[in-house]
């Protein structure tokens, strides 16, 4: 756009459109890094501001817009975690990476959380070098130190060193290990592994009824008789994963019933994942982890502030419920033990 600049002898020329000293509006800028932060491959960016004012924007300029962002998502990662969270969510995606020339594998660590109202909130996101103990170490330290509290229940995978490390900080929280995971089955894909291709359907129906009993007490029991039955199936391998990981998959009952379905898998956060995945893919690889890390927290950010995180998840009023049973339960039983 060519201006006539009127001449004047004493004021200085003030537009109201584009402040003094810049060469852009600040709104066509953010225009340009949402696009970038919602999808938008770079070359279209610049098909895009090519189109609108005849001048092809670069993907370094691009990247110099988004700087003047990640300050303000830094903040949002790093900033304290207010009141309690009953049930975590952790995981981590794996994206690439330029180094030297090679391409190469970064962890972006994840963390999502159901609070004592029954919404939903990104706790944290972090760089893991990898999904080692380290490195859940390192995520799970800085989440503490933030404020993470009131953890009842972590629902995650199991990942190497990720146990132990939940055992470390919160001791007395439970943990789930994921039943589901784009239906395929974790656990029982493990048992599988020592199932003959014939039996496979019939194990599968007494794997499932495990976890359609009314109760951890009635699946326990179930579980046994399962147990049983692969030993006389001449299975003794399927029936030793089955007799040491059952109790990993059965934690999500001691919670109220209308909370085991959200409970029992890891998929809040893998739904989560997939639009974080659907944005990087135009990415491709990243120059660096921290350059990853940023556009990761920057759509986590975003979708946390859509309905996902503006609707309640979860009804929490049933949890208080369950506590105060179990608590007049308990009291009962001590009146009747001292009587």
């Amino acid at each position: 756009m060519t201006l006539k600049v009127p001449r004047l002898r004493k004021l200085p020329l003030e537009t109201a459109i584009i402040e003094r000293y810049k060469r852009r509006e600040s709104s066509v800028e953010e225009a340009l890094i949402e696009m970038y932060l919602a999808g938008v491959s770079m070359r279209r960016v610049e098909d895009i501001t090519e189109a609108l004012w005849g001048v092809r924007t670069s993907a370094s300029t691009v990247s110099s817009m988004a700087q003047k962002l990640y300050a303000q998502i830094e903040g949002w990662r790093n900033r304290p975690i207010q009141g309690r969270h009953p049930y975590v969510y952790l995981d981590g995606i794996w994206l690439k990476r330029s180094w030297g020339g090679e391409v190469k594998n970064v962890a972006v660590l994840i963390a999502i959380g159901v609070d004592a109202e029954g919404y939903r909130e990104v706790l944290g996101v972090a760089e893991g070098t990898k999904e080692d103990a380290e490195s859940w170490r390192t995520f799970l330290r800085g989440l503490k130190e933030r404020g993470l509290s009131g953890v009842r229940l972590f629902v995650t995978d199991k990942c190497l060193g990720l146990v132990e490390a939940l055992g470390e900080f919160y001791p007395d929280s439970a943990w789930q290990r994921c039943l589901f995971f784009e239906d395929w089955v974790h656990w029982y894909r493990n048992v599988m592994t020592a199932v003959p291709s014939g039996k496979v359907k019939e194990v599968m129906a007494m794997l499932k009824a495990v976890h359609a009993q009314e109760d951890r007490e009635a699946a326990e029991t179930k579980a046994a008789q399962v147990v049983g039955k692969l030993e006389g199936m001449r299975l003794g391998k399927a029936a030793a994963i089955v007799r040491e990981g059952v109790a990993e998959t059965l934690a999500y009952m001691a919670f109220p019933r209308e909370h085991w379905r959200s409970l029992r898998t890891n998929n809040p956060l893998e739904r989560l994942n997939r639009e974080v995945r659907r944005r990087t893919r135009v990415v491709g690889a990243f120059p660096d982890g921290q350059s990853a890390l940023m556009l990761v927290a920057a759509r986590l950010r975003h979708v946390a502030g859509t309905r996902w995180g503006l609707r309640r998840y979860m009804d929490m009023s049933r949890l208080g419920e369950m506590d105060k049973a179990r608590e007049l339960m308990t009291m009962q039983e001590a009146t009747v033990a001292v009587a």
